[in-house]
């Protein structure tokens, strides 16, 4: 650049000593008053830290460092554009630091937090998840058993409960695996898959987010009040805690309908992660009002939502797992609505015993008196 500056310099000095030098051979031809004194060569050639485009255009042709410095200093003084909208004439952000990145660009800040922090630790926690889930599952098999079927039935979910945690699980899944493919598929799928067909899979089941997510909002209200009464905590909570559900060895602590297990999937899974899921994923959809939308509030509710959404995930693996393989006749419970009374004993006993004396009747949906039925 030196030698550039140098060279427009010398050719601008010469420039002007054969103009000068022709004037003077002129001699009388040309008024004393003709000649006007030109500024130093240095002083018109050298650009100026403050100069515009159009005056870099003259003092340095093609170079657009004042365009370049406005586009990368629009995110403090945005330009002037006749595009409605939030930040249109904001081309580059400026400088923040969001928790796990460096003090850079917000757009920059974001991509640092999402492939250093978000991808590596989000799919280690749900791998931990499912390899721990794998273990227990060949260490010790599915739990339950000890009590030997009855024949006689209890209702423990009615119709309209089957139904809210069945609409819950197949919202929660489809945004789940739509989730976990857009976030890690091209580490495991766009090898297999190749680029043009993977393009057009996530494109599917981000179709499918979008559409599963008010599913997942409506129905996550309807669980909430559904099972709030049956989810409060009690004495009989801490004792199971302390001998963790009998998992390793033990027998199950006796629990009402529903264990502390169940209880904290309910109020940390459903109720916490679940509504911090819900409430960054209507900012992502853009459906809240008196929001700007500008790419920080995305940015931000883009890492919420990420990081919710992993843990609620990791969270919802054991209580699938415990509601289908992992605990005999747990599954049976949510496909038909009843259980046999042996599993009310060994699973639920406080639950059972309530019923008993009646303080519960067999059949919520239709009270009445205990109806026997063949085993399913």
């Amino acid at each position: 650049m030196q030698r550039m500056i140098r060279a427009r310099v010398l050719a601008a000095a010469a420039l002007l000593a054969l103009t000068g030098s022709a004037i003077a051979q002129s001699g009388a031809a040309q008024p004393q008053a003709a000649v006007v004194a030109a500024p130093p060569a240095s002083e018109a050639a050298l650009p100026q830290p403050n100069d515009t485009n159009a005056q870099r255009a003259l003092s340095q042709p093609g170079n657009n460092a004042p365009f370049w410095r406005g586009v990368r200093n629009s995110g403090n003084r945005p330009g002037v554009i006749a595009m409605p909208g939030a930040e249109k004439g904001v081309l580059i952000q400026p400088f923040t630091q969001y928790p796990g990145s460096s003090f850079t660009t917000a757009g920059e800040a974001w991509r640092q937090v999402r492939n250093d922090w978000i991808i590596p630790y989000g799919g280690a926690l749900v791998l931990i998840s499912l390899l721990a889930i794998v273990l227990y599952y060949f260490a010790k098999g599915p739990i339950g058993g000890r009590e030997a079927d009855t024949g006689k039935r209890i209702e423990r979910f009615t119709y309209f409960e089957r139904a809210a945690h069945w609409s819950n699980a197949i919202a929660f899944c489809a945004l789940a695996i739509s989730g976990l493919t857009m976030a890690f598929g091209q580490f495991f799928l766009m090898p297999v898959m190749g680029h043009a067909l993977f393009g057009w899979f996530t494109y599917a089941l981000k179709t499918l987010h979008n559409f599963a997510g008010p599913l997942f909002v409506v129905s996550l209200l309807i669980v909430f009040f559904t099972f709030l009464r049956s989810e409060w905590p009690t004495a009989a909570d801490f004792k199971w805690l302390r001998s963790a559900g009998g998992m390793f060895g033990g027998v199950e602590p006796a629990s009402h309908r529903f264990n502390a297990g169940e209880k904290l999937i309910f109020w940390f899974g459903v109720v916490l992660f679940g509504s911090i899921v819900v409430a960054s994923g209507l900012v992502l959809d853009k459906v809240i009002p008196g929001i700007a939308y500008v790419r920080t509030d995305m940015q931000v509710a883009h890492m919420v939502h990420s990081i919710a959404g992993l843990i609620l995930t990791s969270m919802f693996l054991f209580h699938i797992y415990m509601g289908t393989i992992g605990m005999r006749g747990a599954y049976r419970a949510m496909k038909t609505g009843y259980v046999d009374e042996g599993w009310a004993r060994e699973h639920h006993l406080l639950w059972y015993e309530d019923i008993e004396a009646g303080k519960i009747p067999v059949e919520r949906s239709a009270p009445g008196p205990r109806v026997e039925q063949p085993a399913a």
